[in-house]
């Protein structure tokens, strides 16, 4: 039998736990339009520096968009636009995201070398480190900081956003065995790894990706590069130009940016921020993944077509190396930026390598190896 006191205890509890419940609902109402308030309604424009078609890199463009709407439960949208729909490719998307026409751009710094050399260090070298070590630059060594600095000069905060990693070498009419067959070739190569083939005797010519096709069919052109097996497949190089070489050296890896309009960025609240960075890093790993997935089957595509793969010559691979090194000496003549940058880029491949070298170089070289043998 339960007693008076007990009774009354008991009914002052549930008395105390009801009315904890209303505070706590009426807390979350109150809390709701807080929230709301925090989230205000942004909605971008973010052009890009290819085609919807390439299938690679608007799956990365996608990611954002997706993971900047998800995290801010669709407050912040991005629209993004394929090349020529608001904005041609190449140089002009990070133009227009400088100049404010558009909020952002989705591209490659290395496009608006023409402006400045030091837009290369944010995409790629030639002979520079390979995805790891870029990476390892910008994140944890000091390469975000000295690259905002020269963007935002210009007009934009940016922020890596994916990276379709290694290049190959590009479609050959002809092989190309020595430094002599290299001498009056005409072959589509942008940026710096234009300049340093315009060293050993090469033409370079500046030719949008969609005209590449027509360019080698028409001998326009005697060779063209472009990415990396999956890519290069799709495109169908192979049909007018058989000979595929290995390795694109201009180009180790090539980190895609997200070249945010400095006035917009600084509009931007702190959370918006946050959650813009997480997203373009996030696509950073699966850009990553995605790549390494879709280009062992590319390569074996080409292939199967009649695609002959081919190796550049020890001879034309240290040409290229000293004339890279050689130009990039130069560059700090023309150009403060660079003179700024390049000594903190060489410095940490020169003491960041040594690792690659002992433990993933001796692996590589052994399980490739011994697959092939299996």
């Amino acid at each position: 039998m339960t007693s008076k006191s007990e009774t009354t205890s008991g009914a002052v509890s549930r008395r105390r736990l009801i009315k904890g419940a209303g505070l706590a609902a009426a807390g979350s109402a109150l809390a709701a339009p807080a929230i709301a308030q925090g989230n205000p309604e942004v909605k971008w424009r973010m052009p890009m520096f290819v085609p919807k078609t390439v299938e690679s890199v608007m799956d990365s463009a996608n990611d954002i968009v997706r993971r900047v709407s998800d995290l801010t439960d669709g407050k912040f949208q991005i629209q993004q636009f394929g090349a020529g729909e608001i904005v041609p490719g190449g140089p002009a998307v990070l133009n227009a995201a400088e100049e404010g026409t558009v909020e952002c751009g989705f591209t490659l710094s290395y496009y608006s070398f023409g402006k400045d050399p030091a837009y290369a260090f944010g995409s790629t070298l030639p002979f520079g480190p390979t995805l790891r070590g870029h990476y390892a630059w910008l994140f944890k060594n000091g390469g975000m900081e000295l690259l905002n600095e020269f963007y935002e000069s210009k007009g934009t905060h940016a922020i890596p956003c994916g990276n379709s990693t290694m290049q190959m070498g590009g479609f050959y009419r002809k092989e190309i065995k020595t430094l002599e067959d290299l001498k009056g070739l005409k072959m589509r190569i942008p940026g710096l790894g234009g300049l340093v083939m315009s060293k050993l005797g090469v033409i370079p010519q500046q030719i949008s990706p969609g005209d590449i096709y027509s360019s080698l069919e028409r001998g326009t052109i005697d060779a063209a590069e472009w990415a990396a097996p999956y890519d290069d497949f799709k495109f169908g190089f192979h049909k007018v130009a058989p000979f595929y070489y290995a390795p694109g050296w201009w180009e180790p890896q090539a980190t895609i940016w997200l070249h945010v309009n400095k006035k917009k960025w600084d509009e931007l609240p702190k959370n918006y921020k946050a959650v813009l960075e997480a997203a373009c890093i996030a696509t950073c790993t699966t850009h990553n993944a995605k790549s390494d997935v879709l280009n062992s089957g590319g390569l074996r595509s080409l292939i199967a077509a009649g695609t002959q793969l081919r190796y550049f010559s020890k001879e034309i691979m240290d040409a290229s190396y000293d004339a890279a090194f050689k130009t990039f000496d130069e560059m700090g003549t023309k150009s403060p930026a660079w003179a700024k940058i390049y000594p903190a880029w060489k410095k940490h491949i020169d003491e960041n390598e040594l690792y690659y070298r002992v433990g993933d170089n001796t692996y590589e070289n052994y399980i490739y190896g011994r697959r092939v043998k299996g």
